[in-house]
């Protein structure tokens, strides 16, 4: 199994666009039909071909208890509506007082869905194969490569068959197929249930803890205590205004990343918040805001660190001065390791090069640099 593949899967699910969820229910949708060694997947060319029919089965499946749900769950960022949503909404009212997803799903995979709610299944059906075809297929691996259709290729749709009723065999014959690399078939087959999270550590410790209650706990409510992270944007916001405090009261006015001198100064994490729950001094430095806005939670590259090498020892010596203890604790812990804390300077900025470099070619999240023109 090539190696490239895992590296790349790692960077679209952590680099490719995240304006909706469509990349995840595309990603979940492919892993779940591979993993259920589905009959109808067909090996040529060396590529893997699957029913169209079959992922829009899913994502009905995927997004029915999201729109049905009490809760506003966001899946797009903005006010906008998914091209499918008010479709879904309408299955959804249909269904309740019915039995909701589960009878729709038995209804879809047994006997057909009832005749007074097929013509909007269709229609949801239909909008769900153009999104997915327009979308996510279409975009998916643009993290790391400038082609189109990259991974996801919609194949030449069959021909439209009239059949009795709307179920997964009329999703089936309906729509088409798709196709994927075989080396990311073998991925998805061998690590796929990883990715989408059925045997991640995580869900599988909650698993346990469930049934050890007796299933008396919800799994949402043991996964939400796992999740739970001792570092806090509390925690955030308090080492921010220690190192604001002081700089203001050093008259401290310059942008570790451009040098530019600026009456208006943001603290931020090099490592961002979103990234690494780290709130450790050495990790927060000053930018001006619209470099600090266009940063985000993106990772500075080696080489700009290595750049602007002087002006973060600058400030981290202004931290090191003044809060000696706490941040020569926290650089030995986790930038010096081992090594002598005297000689801190040149091995925490080694360090924190290779960190960054890790998140960028390892882990995949976007790699930054200022553009000079937005520096001041």
């Amino acid at each position: 199994m090539n190696k490239e593949i895992f590296s790349n899967i790692s960077k679209i699910i952590e680099r490719d666009s995240k304006a909706t969820t469509y990349k995840f229910a595309l990603l979940r949708g492919t892993i779940d039909l591979i993993q259920e060694n589905s009959p109808f997947l067909e090996f040529k060319d060396d590529r893997v071909h699957i029913p169209t029919g079959l992922l829009i089965e899913k994502w009905m499946i995927y997004y029915y208890p999201i729109f049905d749900s009490k809760n506003k769950i966001p899946q797009i960022h903005g006010n906008a509506k998914l091209s499918f949503e008010s479709e879904l909404i309408t299955v959804a009212e249909y269904y309740n007082g019915k039995g909701g997803l589960s009878v729709f799903y038995n209804d879809l995979k047994r006997k057909g869905v009832s005749d007074e709610i097929s013509s909007v299944v269709v229609s949801l059906a239909t909008r769900l194969n153009s999104t997915l075809r327009r979308m996510p297929m279409y975009y998916i691996g643009r993290s790391i490569s400038s082609d189109f259709h990259s991974i996801y290729r919609p194949e030449k749709p069959k021909k439209s068959i009239r059949v009795t009723r709307v179920d997964a065999d009329y999703l089936v014959s309906n729509f088409g197929t798709f196709s994927i690399p075989f080396e990311y078939y073998e991925a998805f087959q061998v690590l796929g249930s990883f990715i989408s999270g059925q045997d991640s550590i995580f869900f599988k410790w909650a698993e346990f803890s469930v049934n050890a209650s007796g299933k008396k706990l919800p799994i949402e409510k043991v996964l939400g205590n796992l999740l739970e992270s001792p570092v806090t944007e509390k925690d955030s916001a308090e080492s921010k205004g220690l190192f604001d405090g002081l700089l203001r009261e050093k008259g401290e006015t310059k942008c570790v990343w451009t040098g530019a001198q600026t009456d208006k100064i943001e603290v931020d994490h090099v490592i961002p918040f979103a990234v690494w729950k780290n709130n450790d001094l050495w990790n927060l430095l000053p930018a001006v805001p619209k470099i600090n806005n266009n940063k985000r939670d993106k990772i500075p590259t080696p080489r700009l660190i290595e750049s602007q090498k002087k002006m973060i020892l600058h400030y981290w010596e202004l931290l090191d001065e003044t809060y000696k203890s706490r941040f020569q604790s926290e650089i030995k812990i986790s930038l010096l390791g081992n090594n002598d804390i005297k000689n801190w300077r040149h091995l925490a900025i080694n360090q924190m090069k290779e960190s960054c470099n890790f998140l960028i070619e390892k882990r995949g999240f976007n790699p930054w640099e200022p553009e000079m023109n937005s520096a001041t």
